[in-house]
């Protein structure tokens, strides 16, 4: 595995039905869960990552995205709102020459 997490061993099933065996498989698969549902190092010598979105618009703190083709984590305070964008006037300028 990647995270180089232990996956757990299962045991072989027996002919008839046995409480220790069916202990065990669940046990077995308490361990899975909790090693998949927690967080942890990831190392890895590729990684692809496509159709990502192009902002944070919707992402959770930490969620990855490209903006303007850099890869960019959302931070609470570092938003990168759509449609951010915009042009003002202010007066107008007259040019004369003399």
């Amino acid at each position: 595995m990647s995270r180089g997490l232990v996956p757990p061993q299962f045991p072989n099933a027996p002919e008839t039905y046995n409480r220790r065996f069916m202990s065990e498989v669940v046990r077995s698969f308490s361990v899975f869960l909790q090693q998949i549902n927690n967080p942890g190092i990831w190392r890895a010598t590729t990684l692809v990552l496509t159709e990502l979105q192009d902002d944070d618009s919707g992402l959770e703190t930490g969620g990855v995205f490209n903006h303007g083709g850099f890869l960019k984590i959302t931070q609470v305070n570092t938003p990168h709102a759509r449609g951010s964008v915009g042009t003002s006037a202010v007066g107008s300028v007259t040019v004369t020459t003399g």
